[in-house]
């Protein structure tokens, strides 16, 4: 007999249907992460040198204020005008990337004897972590102090075992604090729950030391101190080799102008640096940048093995912040990072957190005015 036939009252029928459509809706939507529910806010830290705002949406710097050499401050970072804009950004702009930053090819890695296949979002390879990664996802605040020496706020974050593919529930936790009166620090965490699980989270702030609004980045100055890079294949992906930049446009051990090493390139910088530093130091230079127009420069230190250096050679025509449009080369990424696609090649620096371990990547902007 069917089920709807055994109920002769218009009421029961009403509240049998009724359970139906609950129960469905709870199977449906009862899985999904409770983050999309959360309020996502903008946030501020100041110390009365400089300021930053940022975003619980990715744990993402949206502006960062510095003045120049003549006392006028500028915001310094691409970005978009609302908190909206950023959630269906295709640049990264001023994220954490993650689960996994940079590629992975093919989207899939062994671990333990299993074979894991990811989320490929960029024809069959995946990249930052995948169509959702955790610059697409709403952070929880759990520390702010907006103002005063020490600003700092901190945001956490519960990957999900199995999201975007990866094993293991994750949590996750950055802090961005400002210290000293031109220093911007970034402390990242990551613990393993219950499976291992590759981690290697990056800060994808695109930096335009001359203003957001001032044109490309090309006659900036950079010095990388890295004399070696993993060279990558025609879609990006790590061959496994390490070589020396020596001869190479890759070379900037020195300082130089961008334009005048970037011509020597197909479409510009998206490799990742293997950084020297010193031995028994954890912290060590990855790049410091220089605008001589603005007289900014800023110096990056950092704890992690890689620095992928990007020229934003991909932008076209990305509408901004204070109605700019950004064009190729409008920003320079500096992301630290363990060396991409690590999981599949083990002559790289493992990236594998354990149960009960802690994935930890520390970053520190000092920034000066030259007058």
């Amino acid at each position: 007999m069917p089920i709807l036939k055994m109920y002769k009252t218009p009421q029961v029928l009403y509240y049998f249907i009724t359970i139906i459509i609950i129960s469905t809706f709870v199977f449906l939507w009862g899985g999904v992460s409770a983050s999309k529910h959360e309020d996502i806010g903008i946030y501020e830290l100041n110390n009365g040198h400089f300021s930053i705002k940022l975003t619980n949406w990715g744990a993402t710097i949206i502006s960062v204020f510095l003045p120049d050499k003549n006392g006028k401050f500028g915001d310094v970072v691409l970005g978009y005008e609302s908190v909206d804009a950023y959630k269906n950004d295709t640049t990264y702009f001023g994220g954490i990337v993650g689960r996994v930053a940079n590629r992975i090819g093919g989207a899939q890695f062994t671990l333990n004897g299993t074979l894991y296949k990811l989320d490929a979002n960029e024809k069959t390879n995946m990249l930052h972590g995948g169509h959702r990664g955790f610059s697409d996802v709403v952070w929880k605040v759990t520390e702010y102090t907006k103002d005063g020496e020490s600003p700092r706020i901190t945001f956490t974050y519960h990957s999900f075992d199995g999201e975007e593919g990866f094993p293991g529930d994750l949590k996750v936790m950055v802090t961005y604090s400002l210290v000293g009166k031109y220093k911007l620090g970034v402390k990242m965490e990551a613990k393993a729950q219950n499976k291992a699980t590759p981690v290697n989270l990056a800060q994808h702030t695109y930096w335009n030391l001359g203003g957001h609004k001032s044109g490309d980045i090309l006659s900036e100055k950079i010095q990388i101190f890295g004399s070696k890079i993993t060279p990558t294949n025609d879609q990006l992906i790590p061959t496994g080799k390490i070589v020396s930049v020596k001869g190479t446009p890759y070379d900037l051990l020195k300082p130089y102008v961008i334009k005048s090493k970037i011509n020597g390139l197909p479409h510009g910088y998206d490799i990742n640096y293997v950084l020297d530093g010193e031995k028994g130091k954890k912290m060590k230079v990855a790049a410091i940048v220089w605008d001589e127009k603005s007289g900014r420069s800023m110096k990056l230190t950092t704890d992690a093995p890689g620095v992928q250096f990007y020229t934003g050679n991909y932008i076209e025509n990305v509408k901004g912040k204070d109605g700019c449009v950004y064009e190729a080369h409008a920003g320079l990424c500096l992301e630290t990072q363990g060396f991409p696609d690590s999981v599949n090649h083990p002559n790289f620096p493992s990236q594998i957190v354990n149960p009960g371990q802690i994935y930890k990547h520390r970053m520190l902007f000092s920034f000066s005015i030259k007058h």
